[in-house]
């Protein structure tokens, strides 16, 4: 399946982040928005407190209308509960204002290079991490697609195809040292022959 043309984050690369963005920084924050909830950035700008009840944040998808329900991950709520956020918006402006999706790319992009990230990596890259996260935990294309929204699961296949291919590649690698580790720890029993001929050199000797 063809990519979309986003990087995808690897896991260095939201560590190099989160390093240098502490929990309780609206930068941490606007990463914790992406990859715990796989959203894009038009619908990341338009969260807020009354989204979420009940540990579930409620999205109505800008692109395709589709309405979701989301659990809100751990990581999501320590930074949402460290983070001093808009009355309307989670995310917003150094004068209180709601990010537009452009105005929130271009700071967003600003994070990014001050944390000496690759211009590569974006916040729709984020959204892809996510859901490589999502399939290499061994969720399915439709308990991905109901976190992610997307209307058609071969729009998402490839990251449970790629997991699982890993997956499989791990077992079967396992299995195969495991067989050689038995291997080599299991002593052979001698040979059947070699138990009489030692009898009979006692006897000789007596």
């Amino acid at each position: 399946m063809k990519s979309d043309g986003h990087h995808t984050w690897t896991e260095e690369e939201i560590a190099q982040y989160e390093a240098f963005y502490p929990i309780g920084t609206k930068a941490r924050l606007a990463l914790a928005l992406g990859l715990y909830t796989a959203q894009r950035r038009g619908d990341v700008v338009r969260m807020g407190r009354q989204h979420i009840r009940d540990g579930v944040i409620s999205v109505r998808q800008e692109k395709t209308g589709e309405p979701l329900a989301i659990p809100v991950h751990p990581e999501l709520q320590a930074a949402l509960d460290a983070t001093s956020v808009g009355h309307l918006t989670l995310l917003v402006t150094k004068s209180g204002k709601s990010y537009g999706a452009n105005d929130f790319s271009e700071q967003f992009r600003s994070w990014c290079d001050a944390a000496g990230l690759p211009k590569a990596c974006t916040f729709h890259g984020l959204r892809k991490a996510a859901l490589t996260r999502l399939a290499d935990a061994g969720c399915t294309v439709h308990e991905i697609a109901a976190i992610s929204g997307h209307k058609t699961l071969k729009e998402i296949a490839h990251y449970t195809k790629a997991a699982d291919q890993a997956r499989l590649a791990r077992g079967a690698m396992a299995r195969m040292v495991a067989e050689r580790i038995g291997t080599e720890t299991v002593k052979p029993e001698p040979p059947e022959l070699s138990k009489p001929l030692s009898q009979l050199k006692k006897k000789s000797a007596g």
